[in-house]
């Protein structure tokens, strides 16, 4: 039997019953769906027969204000290393211009780098024609693909600037270059002299006295920063990554 009621006068026992649905997982009704968005759920109110029908805003509200709420999720990375927090606060300290309990000086910086592979390059078969008045610009559908390129780029984290660079394919060498591009262009190129040289990502060792750039990398796999002499800042997301949805 079908409930048909005013807006806002849903019985408090429907509203229990609706939170128990959102509970379950969808292929328990036969829907291949790994969970539920707004208006799967709104449909699977309506076609179990709790209500004749809904709105996804009134639904959602009464989830978002409950007190448990099993429906939510977030993704995040469990850190194996025993002295991960250790470590994760040194890339913290840079960020907030501090290294073992200084200030970093005016000719000390801090760059966070990282690349994005496996961009498709595309040429289209035919160049794209300008906008003009009552027409728009118009872009060719059909294009050549041109394999697949790395984009490789990094952030001055406390002057807001970026430089950045496509590369057939990552590694040290393509690194290297971006390296080469930000220390041989001011202010970079006339900051202290640093005490190590460019290294790999896989050096673990800050020599002393402190470089005038740093390198913090957080691995990805490990999820352990790792610090070098002269460089950049490349940090994969230390904090979780929140998803609300259902």
């Amino acid at each position: 039997m079908l409930v048909r009621v005013a807006p806002g006068l849903f019985p408090p026992d429907l509203v229990v019953q609706i939170k128990a649905l959102a509970c379950e997982l969808p292929a328990k009704f036969g829907l291949p769906l790994s969970r539920w968005s707004t208006d799967d759920l709104v449909r699977q109110v309506c076609q179990s027969g709790l209500v004749a029908s809904i709105s996804g805003s009134t639904l959602w509200r009464w989830l978002h204000q409950d007190a448990i709420r099993p429906w939510y999720h977030r993704s995040w990375i469990f850190p194996r290393d025993p002295d991960f927090a250790v470590k994760a606060g040194r890339v913290l300290d840079l960020y907030a211009r501090q290294w073992q309990g200084r200030a970093l000086k005016d000719d000390e910086f801090v760059i966070s780098a990282d690349e994005k592979t496996s961009i498709q390059a595309r040429r289209r078969k035919h160049a794209t024609q300008t906008c003009r008045p009552r027409t728009p610009m118009h872009v060719e559908h059909e294009y050549f693909r041109c394999g697949a390129w790395t984009y490789i780029a990094g952030l001055d984290v406390h002057h807001a600037r970026i430089f950045g660079r496509c590369e057939s394919k990552n590694g040290i060498a393509p690194f290297d270059r971006l390296v080469e591009q930000v220390m041989t262009r001011p202010p970079y190129n006339d900051a202290r002299p640093s005490s190590g040289s460019w290294t790999t990502a896989q050096s673990t060792v800050v020599p002393e006295p402190l470089s005038a750039y740093e390198i913090s990398i957080l691995d990805s796999s490990s999820c352990m920063p790792r610090f070098t002499p002269v460089g950049s800042t490349k940090s994969k997301s230390i904090s979780p990554l929140s998803n609300a949805r259902f």
